[in-house]
């Protein structure tokens, strides 16, 4: 009698490894060729994904709302009453120290935007009075700006890091006067109908084209002093710009909205 042995009539395939110094061959239980499901049952046809071109020239989608494109401030106002705003040389916009915060006149929630950053050459001061700046997503969650090219400082502080919340994964920062870029992928937070949070921010952020926020949730908005803890607010709300008293210079800012 055949103990313990499968019928092998049940197989279609067999494979063998090697255990203990020995090779043993074994079954894989399997389908005969002719007896394989259909692939048509798996296939997707519809929605049909939206058509989305990005010109070489540019790199700019075609479904993308410019922010600033180097010629007009159209997009953006003071957050500061009355405040004189920034400026724009050679085809970048730049901060105007004590100036105050700049804000896109459209609300944003889930969003991937773009921004190009430059600080400035020669670098003035350490730490975080070396270049420093940030973007807001809706006003209140801090991506940090800074020159942080050989300037050490806390790494939940540093470019690249979600303000006081996470360090980046690297350091990817270029030195003092090279252009920088930024890539994220934002999505707002959800809140219930008597004001509990659903689904916090999240938040993935590419710094010069190294990944350094990895789908990172947030813990609520950006706090200097304290911890954070979410509050709830408007499903959109303008993005930010930071005047921290440093003339940084911004261009090729863009943003798609997701949904």
């Amino acid at each position: 009698m055949n103990h313990g042995m499968p019928n092998l009539a049940l197989f279609t395939f067999s494979q063998s490894i090697v255990l203990f110094g020995a090779t043993v061959a074994f079954a894989v239980p399997g389908l005969a060729k002719d007896e394989r499901l259909p692939s048509e049952p798996t296939e997707q046809w519809e929605p049909v994904p939206a058509v989305v071109t990005v010109p070489a020239e540019t790199g700019i989608p075609s479904d993308a709302i410019i922010l600033f494109g180097g010629d007009s401030l159209e997009a953006w106002e003071p957050v500061k009453e009355g405040g004189a705003g920034w400026r724009i040389e050679g085809g970048a916009m730049v901060v105007v120290p004590e100036s105050g915060k700049l804000r896109t006149k459209a609300p944003f929630g889930d969003i991937q935007l773009h921004l190009e950053f430059q600080t400035p050459n020669p670098a003035v001061g350490d730490g975080q009075r070396r270049g420093n700046s940030g973007v807001f997503f809706m006003g209140l969650y801090e991506l940090q700006i800074l020159d942080s090219y050989q300037n050490p400082t806390y790494v939940n502080g540093q470019a690249g890091a979600v303000y006081k919340q996470y360090a980046p994964l690297v350091n990817a920062s270029r030195p003092p006067g090279v252009w920088q870029s930024y890539d994220a992928v934002f999505t707002a937070p959800r809140f219930t109908a008597n004001g509990l949070v659903e689904t916090p921010a999240v938040l993935t952020v590419f710094h010069n084209g190294v990944l350094v926020q990895d789908h990172v949730v947030l813990k609520g908005p950006t706090e200097n002093r304290g911890y954070p803890a979410y509050r709830p607010h408007a499903a959109k709300l303008p993005l930010e710009l930071q005047d921290h008293k440093n003339p940084l210079r911004f261009r090729n800012i863009w943003a798609r909205p997701l949904r």
